[in-house]
Order: structure tokens, then sequence, then C-alpha cells
């Protein structure tokens, strides 16, 4: 029984985190820390956590307990010094997405998950839904041919976080970009299997942050705390010659709306998930589309089988990773490339050139 320690017990180690922690047989929560002790009083009752330590401070947690793991659940610019001195203190890490606030702290991550022989891996969930897992294994076995143009959906119409630090620069280092943006580029660079990026040129907007009647689906926001960017877009291109556009945004007056998704094209066939998983090719001579059944089931009455819950099976993956059952699916070297790219359209928003790599 793994024992596990949880830093940050906001909303994502609520809503994500502890529940599908709990759902996987070999990892115990024996420690809660967050600098709000009401935060950790909440989800100590609310998942019946028997027996659990509290602190406010990591570093004390670290010393005081003998832990495996340890997930990192903080807002951005946290998460390299938490998950360096876990792993610094013989833990294993899973850190909340992006890997970090900027390019050198995910390095600095990077080199120490290296130095200390200890698994590190980010939380891009979006790699364990079935759409997700399906189409990777179609373009790993070439049935996409050479992908040559990708772009990466992440756009709400009205659907600014209007919680916790999410409209705070200082303390997540930008916006929808860096906070959903990043699941987008996460998923494109794993289908394509990709991570080398040789140009970027990016756009950073703030354009409906001043408004006050909002339509937001989390309630109007404050135009005097939202001093991140509302939208970000990139053309991003591989090493190999590949395009990748990436678009990201809180608010947008578009009807064009999705998130953590993926639109593929290659020299043998093309893939989106904007109408569940779709595959474009030509067969026989003719234009066809093809959805493949990717619901569970079949069998009244029937609910066995393991979890397709997303989180479920990231954790899953981890723990057996740590276990020495099976391999991480999220390695930091690819979450670091996607911090890359980001900090780039960041780079280049400000200074209106391109960056290369």
């Amino acid at each position: 029984m793994l024992k596990a320690g949880i830093v940050g017990c906001g909303g994502i180690a609520e809503g994500k985190h502890i529940p599908a922690i709990k759902q996987v047989k070999d990892v115990e929560i024996v420690a809660l820390c967050d600098i709000i002790p009401e935060k950790m009083d909440k989800v100590e009752k609310k998942f019946e956590l028997a027996n659990v330590k509290k602190y406010e401070d990591y570093n004390e947690m670290l010393k005081a307990e003998k832990l495996d793991v340890v997930y990192v659940l903080t807002p951005n610019s946290s998460h390299a010094p938490i998950s360096i001195a876990a792993m610094e203190a013989d833990c294993h890490v899973m850190c909340e997405k992006p890997m970090a606030k900027t390019t050198a702290e995910a390095k600095a991550m990077v080199e120490c998950a290296k130095k200390t022989g200890k698994l590190l891996t980010i939380a891009y969930q979006n790699r364990y839904r079935q759409d997700s897992l399906y189409l990777k294994r179609a373009c790993d076995r070439g049935d996409l041919g050479e992908v040559y143009f990708a772009r990466a959906h992440a756009v709400r119409r009205r659907g600014v976080p209007t919680w916790g630090v999410f409209l705070d620069a200082e303390a997540q280092g930008g916006g929808p970009l860096i906070d959903i943006g990043t699941h987008a580029l996460d998923l494109t660079l794993w289908l394509l299997n990709d991570y080398k990026p040789k140009s970027v040129r990016g756009n950073v907007y703030r354009k409906l942050a001043e408004q006050t009647e909002t339509g937001n689906a989390f309630g109007d926001w404050d135009p005097k705390e939202f001093t991140v960017e509302d939208s970000a877009f990139a053309f991003v291109t591989m090493e190999n010659g590949a395009t990748i556009v990436l678009e990201s945004s809180w608010a947008l007056n578009t009807l064009d709306i999705d998130e953590a998704k993926a639109t593929l094209c290659g020299t043998l066939a093309g893939a989106d998930m904007k109408d569940g998983l779709r595959i474009n090719k030509v067969d026989m001579n003719k234009q066809v589309t093809v959805k493949p059944d990717l619901e569970s089931g079949g069998v009244d009455f029937f609910e066995g089988g393991e979890s397709q819950d997303p989180a479920v099976i990231e954790q899953n993956t981890f723990v057996n990773a740590v276990l020495g059952k099976g391999e991480l699916t999220v390695l930091p070297e690819q979450a670091f490339a996607v911090t890359q790219i980001l900090e780039a359209i960041y780079e280049s928003s400000a200074t209106g050139k391109e960056v290369t790599f």
C-alpha cells in the first residue's frame, strides 16, 4: 500500500484527484497540506480520510511523513519547488498541469527526476479518454499516414473561472493558454508523437476582460482581478515541417466551441473530435467517414470491467508505474515540450516576433 500526501486541497483535489485516488486499491492518502486549514478539514470530512495528518507547510509534511507518492495540486507558480522538494525527499510525484510556470522551472523538474531516479508525471488526463486512446492507437499504427497539419482546440464561449487564482498572472503565469490550451496542445503532440518544435508565432489578447455584463457560466468576473489574457492563438512549426494551429480562449464570441480536442490531417486519413471521434478517408474511390463506437458495455445489466473514467485510469497508470507494474503515459520530457511552446507563444506575442528553438 503506497502512502500518499496531497499538497493543495482546492477544487482540482476535491473534484478530480481525491475521488479517483479513492478508487485505486494500492494507494492510501495519509497526509494533507494546504495553507488554508479549512480546505483540509473539508476534504478530510468529505472523503472520510481516517487518521490523516494535516500540515500547512509542505516541507514539514515531507520531513514528518514517510511518503511514497506526492500529489502537487497547487497554483502553477509553486509546481516546481514543491515537486522538486518531494522528489528530493524520495517521493514519486504527480503534478497538476501545466508542468510549471516557466521553461526554466520545468527543466529543473526534469533534471531533478533524472538525478533522484523518482518518477515524475503531469496530470494530462485527456490522454486517457476513450476517443484519445483509440485515435492514438490509430496514429501509431499509421492509419492516418504522415500527419502534417493539426489543430489543437481549447475554446469556450463564456467559461472564465472566477474562483481561486485563475485570473492572477503572478500565481498562474497566464490565462486560458496555460490553463486549457495546455491540455489541447499536450493531446495533439501526444497523438503526433512529436515533441520537437522548430518555431512559434503567437498572439495573446485581452479583449473581453474589461466587460462587466459577461454572460459568464461561472458568474461575472471582476475586471480588476482579471490580469491574464482571455484568448491566445498560435502557429507552431515542428522540426519535421508539420504545422499545429493552437486556439485557446475562456471567452470568445463564437459558437464553435471545443475543449481539449484535436483535429489531425494526414496523407491517408484525417480525424477530429467534433462530434465524437470521426475518421475521414477515401475508400474504394469514395469519401468515407467512420465513427467508432467507444461506449462500454453492450450487455444488459452488466456493469463490470475496469473504469473508463480518465481520472481513474490516470491514477491507476501512475500507481502501477510506481509499483513497477507498468510505464508512465505522460513523461516529464513530453510535458516540458508543452511548457516550452506555451512560453514561446507568450514571448512571441510580447515581442511581435517569431520564436525559434
